[in-house]
């Protein structure tokens, strides 16, 4: 597993804004495929979807 390329990754779908990344959330945990993640293997899929719930986790609680 690469964390660079998980945090490059990540970083692409956070400068999306909250709507686009809740949108990704959901279309990862289903499974498909999604652009900013077409580098990654299933593992490094599965760390950025955790991450990305992680942060709006955060941003949810600051509402």
């Amino acid at each position: 597993m690469n964390p660079q390329k998980i945090e490059q990754a990540v970083t692409l779908i956070c400068d999306q804004g909250c709507v686009r990344i809740r949108m990704l959330i959901q279309l990862l945990e289903t499974g498909a495929a999604i652009q900013e993640t077409t580098e990654l293997d299933e593992a490094e899929r599965q760390a950025v979807l955790a991450e990305l719930k992680s942060i709006m986790a955060v941003y949810d609680l600051r509402k």
